[in-house]
């Protein structure tokens, strides 16, 4: 490749239309009845994570994910599976990885590895973050952890986009979270001053945001499926979907990785390509008979 195309190259990556797809793994819940911990108990998870999705043709993605479901629907083999039952509103409607049969999975998994998709996500230890509420707590009585997780999520949401890439036109869809669309607080979050001052950098803002749901949007259902990967990794030590999705993954931030042999001390650290994502590299992850 000559000079001048690479430079051309370049330049169509930081002036290309890039639409983010946001949503959480998870729940914020680290209390229950009565004060009770119900933090990585059987029901609640360990972790809470936030991603996004970078996709740079949704309409490719839509049409594709729309294709499968409409082959699955007439396929005589789903006929009598629950999840594709219209009635359900479930697979039949739009995908989830939790949700999906098995052979489902496998094959949105296979059909997204097609696209030209990135993934980052972040990752919070809840079993952390209920230290500090409980010492917080200690310190100053009136404080409440807040049981929405709104907190929670607008923190991981300014790590999540603390790095823009340098691209200047993009568009933000995250997913709903509760009954009300926050797309205010989301904003305020991602606008959040994260890049020092001396470094001369601006993050350019996004052109859109826009709140919505997984039906109404493929690359909301394709975050999922990534979102769903790697909570399985950090709830039951299950690595095999983790390291099929991986060669799409940008970076893992870790916010509550144990520093050495220490469980009580932890340290923020990036997981990416040249510091892959292992049970190795992260101990401490939950075990594999883990109900999530």
């Amino acid at each position: 490749m000559r000079p001048e195309q690479k430079d051309m190259t370049t330049q169509d990556k930081h002036t290309a239309h890039v639409t983010w797809f946001v949503d959480e793994a998870g729940d914020p819940t680290l209390f229950g009845k009565g004060g009770k911990v119900v933090a990585a108990t059987d029901g609640c998870s360990r972790f809470f994570i936030a991603g996004k999705l970078e996709c740079r043709d949704v309409q490719a993605l839509t049409s594709d994910l729309d294709r499968l479901r409409s082959d699955l629907l007439s396929d005589p083999f789903f006929k009598d599976v629950p999840s594709l039952d219209p009635a359900r509103k479930r697979t039949a409607v739009h995908f989830h990885a939790k949700d999906d049969p098995p052979e489902v999975r496998f094959l949105v998994y296979k059909l997204l590895a097609k696209h030209d998709l990135r993934f980052v996500a972040v990752v919070r230890d809840k079993l952390r973050l209920l230290d500090y509420a409980q010492q917080r707590r200690r310190i100053d009585p009136a404080y409440r952890y807040d049981p929405d997780g709104h907190e929670l999520y607008d923190e991981l949401t300014r790590h999540l986009f603390s790095r823009m890439h340098g691209l200047n036109h993009h568009k933000i869809v995250f997913a709903q979270r509760g009954h009300k669309p926050r797309t205010k607080a989301f904003v305020d979050a991602i606008e959040h001053d994260t890049i020092p001052e001396k470094s001369g950098l601006a993050r350019p803002k996004p052109t859109e945001v826009l709140c919505s749901f997984p039906k109404d949007h493929a690359g909301l259902q394709a975050v999922d499926y990534y979102l769903w990967a790697l909570q399985r990794f950090y709830e039951r030590s299950e690595v095999r979907y983790l390291n099929f999705v991986w060669p799409q993954i940008l970076e893992v931030l870790d916010l509550d990785l144990p520093q050495g042999a220490s469980q009580f001390k932890q340290q923020s650290t990036v997981f990416n390509q040249e510091h892959p994502l292992t049970l190795e590299s992260r101990a401490g992850v939950g075990k594999m008979d883990r109900e999530i």
